[in-house]
């Protein structure tokens, strides 16, 4: 049996920077419209909207449980690419913002927008061995272990994370909150898949 190809460090690092700036971009987009997402980057939103702590401390903070979840449940080198994004992704949104300015007129366009940059910017991840910590360790090791579809497992994980949201959120913007979330996972559930990609 002929083994898979692997990603060259090169592969994995131009991978890696275009999906985590992909989803830097979505959650600019998500805080400056005052929406949600789902994942360990809503409940990040949530805790700021709630305590006024800045995005990308809140951020490192929900995700740091679940390094060990990487670490000891799927591998060191994809615990590592992981901790590396999340340190990247909260680096670009809390310095980023002298550089790009984001400034959505609508909740649907920054929704919308949020979603697809964020569905495209995770597959980049995972198809390089990586994730944005949190419900996405969980998606990344269920979908290898039982070949339950990461997008699905993250549908359950963002249900916990909007029903927290809506005690602070207005129905409005919950509903477009949850627009962006649904586009997300689609295009997660429907590319995300071993046999359509077979690169390591």
């Amino acid at each position: 049996m002929t083994a898979q190809p692997r990603h060259t460090p090169l592969e994995d690092a131009q991978g890696l920077a275009c999906g985590v700036l992909m989803c830097a971009l979505s959650l600019v987009l998500l805080r400056e419209a005052g929406l949600v997402t789902g994942q360990t980057a809503g409940l990040a939103l949530v805790l700021s909207y709630w305590s006024g702590l800045d995005l990308s401390l809140a951020f490192l903070a929900v995700n740091a449980p679940f390094y060990l979840l990487a670490l000891l449940r799927v591998s060191w080198r994809f615990a590592l690419k992981t901790l590396a994004a999340v340190a990247l992704l909260s680096a670009l949104v809390r310095w980023g913002a002298p550089f790009v300015t984001v400034a959505p007129t609508h909740p649907a366009a920054a929704a919308t927008l949020a979603g697809v940059a964020a569905g495209f910017g995770l597959l980049a991840l995972f198809r390089h061995g990586a994730s944005l910590g949190g419900g996405g360790v969980l998606a990344f090791w269920l979908q290898d272990a039982t070949g339950f579809r990461a997008g699905w497992t993250q549908m359950i994980f963002d249900a916990v994370v909007f029903a927290l949201a809506a005690t602070i959120l207005d129905w409005e913007r919950l509903g477009w909150s949850a627009l962006g979330a649904v586009i997300l996972n689609l295009l997660i559930a429907v590319n995300h898949r071993r046999d359509h990609y077979v690169a390591l």
